[in-house]
């Protein structure tokens, strides 16, 4: 058995045993921030080599996430409501809140209309270079580029030669070459995602801009009430491979040049990937400096009172594609799920 089929079952024992019911007001805390990347038709249910399907959902599924909260008796709040909750310590019922990285054009076409139809209040983190659709979003390259040959280079262990002539040799290969790649300098990883995709055709910035809003269309959805744009640096960089310099520079350019685009100055921030190997305390400190009101991580888990001491550390919840399932969502809701993930650790920010 696979890791996702143990998470999976893990989660059914949970959900069918009662359990979430009995855990959910010992453990849900004060509410979930849940975050997602693109949705869109048959987002997350793709066959064949999709490793990439984890940041996709389907509307329907975004429309079954936002009734469960409201029949689970959740307050929908924008971002910027339950930071201010969060920092003041006000009680109220438990929240969600949604959250959407990166800016994709699926965000307007397919989640928007979701959003109204619920009157359900939402943020999306803009990172400029995407934008301007001149971002790499190399994960997407490295995808496209082992799909679409029968071998790759390694950029590590002597450049060796990958087989990838079958789906499941494709998926092998990338589970050999995503976290080392994720893990380089960042021009070095750039550039060589660049160029395996150069050797196959595929243009990193045709695909950016077919992807990513453009600064009208997301003036266009800003301009709606229960959109906030936050930032997410300029160059979608993990902030713990810069220096402290480059960090801030890439979290404040951001910030004026979303408040130069679309009149009005981000006071949110999104670390891009968002994990322990990319934002850390240096980094929560950094944000703080920089003014920001609250920064959200990609840091598992829910809401809790002690955050209002880590405002620039708040964790969230994946709405992971291979997870589509309203009994899931259920059971992260209760918290269950992660007080047993985190070992029973409300806060993490080391």
């Amino acid at each position: 058995m696979n890791k996702i089929a143990i998470i999976k079952t893990s989660m059914d024992m949970l959900f069918y045993s009662g359990a979430t019911k009995v855990l959910r007001g010992a453990l849900g805390g004060m509410g979930a921030i849940f975050m997602l990347h693109h949705i869109r038709p048959g987002g997350g249910l793709q066959h064949g080599f999709a490793p990439n399907g984890g940041l996709e959902v389907t509307p329907e599924f975004l429309d079954s996430v936002i009734t469960l909260a409201k029949e689970r008796g959740y307050e929908l709040l924008s971002l910027g409501a339950a930071a201010e909750r969060i920092a003041t310590g006000k009680t109220g019922k438990p929240f969600v809140v949604f959250t959407i990285d990166d800016g994709y054009r699926d965000n307007m076409v397919h989640a928007w209309p979701v959003f109204r139809r619920h009157q359900c209040p939402f943020t999306i983190f803009v990172a400029p270079a995407i934008s301007d659709g001149k971002g790499e979003l190399w994960w997407r390259g490295l995808e496209a580029a082992i799909a679409a040959d029968n071998q790759i280079e390694s950029p590590f262990n002597g450049k060796m030669i990958i087989d990838i002539s079958t789906d499941a040799q494709k998926q092998m290969a990338w589970e050999k070459l995503y976290w080392p790649v994720r893990q380089m300098p960042e021009a070095e990883q750039r550039a060589w995602v660049r160029k395996i995709c150069v050797a196959q055709g595929i243009s990193l910035d045709a695909m950016c801009r077919a992807e990513a809003m453009t600064w009208d269309e997301l003036r266009e959805i800003s301009a709606d009430p229960l959109c906030t744009i936050g930032a997410h640096t300029t160059n979608h960089y993990a902030m713990a491979k810069l220096t402290e310099a480059e960090a801030l520079k890439e979290a404040i350019d951001s910030r004026e040049r979303i408040g130069r685009e679309l009149g009005k100055v981000p006071d949110l921030f999104a670390y891009p990937y968002g994990d322990e190997t990319s934002a850390g305390p240096r980094d929560f400190a950094l944000m703080a400096k920089a003014g920001f009101k609250a920064a959200v991580t990609t840091r598992k888990g829910l809401v809790f009172s002690g955050h209002k001491d880590h405002m620039m550390a708040l964790p969230r919840v994946s709405l992971n594609g291979g997870f589509q399932k309203s009994r899931y969502v259920d059971v992260m809701l209760s918290g269950a799920a992660f007080a047993i993930w985190n070992k029973f650790k409300r806060i993490s920010t080391v």
